[in-house]
């Protein structure tokens, strides 16, 4: 049954049902990625609950994907999750995740098919396994990390500029060729290869390698040919800050800053991702947000 849309001029403080829902997203993104958590908490309120209700929507689709095997499970609860949302959009919201979502579609007037497309990212994790060039990856990064970050400036705003639609979506594909070199040992245990089989083949390795955790100079290699595409990537994507209002730009600036330096600490570990996951330790996290949020307020706007 549909429940009564929430005005858009409503808060959180002033609806008692969107206070709950609001709640429930903000304590689901606490639990389950604590580096945007911290980085959101700088943003005012409106569009920190709107982040919030974004983020938890990309968390229930991706554990869709991450925490259950059974193909024929996952198509039908991603053919779900497609249906609450369109329903969402058009004001049927049930359950605070979708109450929470369609307050920020509102308020924020979020395209669609940011959110259709991530869906689309999502969905293929339990139908591909394998990517067989880069062009076929980059597909994948756009959708299920670009489009996060495409969101969250619908939601922030921007300074007119061409191109700042480009510089959202590469800061995203930075961010996740990270996490797909972080992440080599725990993808491997899913079966899954994150690197384009061409370029495996280019440095003579191929899935097997990867799944069987073979870290030789072949690896090394590989990696660095991997996070040198990444460092391209934030370059081109921390064009976007001084498009940003300066709360905007500080929250920004936390996220990909956080993924900037876990990318450096695998380059002094020689790569090393296999014995353990490199991580930041939250005295560790919070000391690289407040340098980084100064260093936010240092970008003059543009």
């Amino acid at each position: 049954m549909a429940v009564e849309t929430i005005s858009p001029e409503a808060t959180a403080t002033t609806h008692p049902e969107l206070a709950e829902a609001i709640a429930w997203c903000k304590d689901y993104t606490r639990t389950r990625a604590k580096n945007f958590y911290y980085a959101f908490a700088i943003l005012p309120r409106q569009k920190r609950d709107a982040i919030y209700a974004a983020y938890a929507f990309s968390g229930y689709v991706d554990d869709i994907a991450d925490e259950l095997t059974d193909t024929s499970e996952q198509r039908a609860l991603m053919d779900e999750a497609r249906r609450r949302l369109r329903e969402c959009r058009n004001g049927e919201r049930e359950g605070p995740l979708f109450t929470a979502l369609g307050w920020a579609f509102d308020t924020f007037d979020i395209p669609d098919e940011f959110f259709e497309e991530l869906v689309n990212g999502v969905e293929m994790d339990f139908t591909m396994s394998r990517y067989e060039t880069w062009a076929d990856l980059k597909l994948y990064c756009y959708r299920v990390a670009s489009m996060v970050g495409l969101i969250c400036t619908s939601v922030f705003g921007t300074r007119p500029n061409p191109r700042s639609r480009d510089f959202a979506t590469h800061m995203g594909i930075g961010l996740q060729i990270v996490n797909i070199m972080r992440d080599v040992r725990e993808d491997a245990v899913r079966g899954r290869v994150y690197f384009a089989q061409d370029e495996l083949a280019r440095f003579g390795l191929t899935d097997a390698d990867i799944l069987a955790g073979v870290s030789d100079e072949r690896f090394v290699a590989l990696m660095e040919h991997y996070g040198a595409r990444a460092r391209r990537f934030f370059r081109s994507g921390q064009r976007l800050l001084p498009l940003l209002d300066l709360r905007s730009r500080m929250c920004v600036n936390v996220m990909q800053g956080v993924y900037f330096e876990l990318l450096e600490r695998i380059e002094k570990r020689d790569y090393d991702v296999l014995s353990e996951r490199v991580s930041l330790s939250t005295p560790e996290k919070l000391l690289a947000i407040g340098r980084l949020w100064a260093g936010a307020a240092m970008v003059r706007a543009k």
